[in-house]
């Protein structure tokens, strides 16, 4: 039996060392390249800028609010209906111009239409959803 088990070869300590520190090191690589995947997933950013606000209709009663939205973040984001304009919470939405949706593609811009009567001189504040919870908000001064 002793001689059956010294007549057995081993790896030297040399080899396997070096095949630990490669196991290691593919391993480390895998984690971080999951990690690296995983962190831009949630680096997408609902980012926006409001170029032009302009009223509809003539002063001094209004008929709507026309906005232009630019998308300067990372994704994609869709406005919802119904809007808020003060204490107003069913303001109708709706896209104008071309395109006719209210899904911006990052880098795009969109152009919405509030459905609401304004008078002039008053100051208003406007919510609009996006379909993942966040808000645009915006404060102008009908002319």
């Amino acid at each position: 039996m002793n001689k059956i088990l010294k007549s057995r070869k081993a790896l030297s300590p040399v080899i396997a060392s070096i095949i630990l520190v490669a196991v290691t090191v593919a391993v480390s690589i895998a984690v971080a390249a999951w990690m690296g995947a995983l962190t831009f997933s949630f680096t997408k950013t609902d980012q926006f800028n409001i170029p032009s606000v302009t009223f509809t209709g003539t002063s001094p009663n209004y008929t709507g609010i026309n906005m232009s939205i630019q998308n300067t973040g990372s994704s994609p984001w869709t406005v919802t209906s119904p809007g808020k304009v003060n204490s107003l919470t069913n303001v109708l939405v709706t896209a104008t111009g071309t395109g006719g949706t209210l899904t911006c593609a990052a880098g795009k811009t969109i152009y919405v239409l509030l459905t609401t009567t304004c008078t002039s001189g008053s100051q208003y504040s406007i919510t609009l959803m996006l379909s993942d919870g966040n808000k645009i908000t915006t404060v102008t001064t009908a002319p």
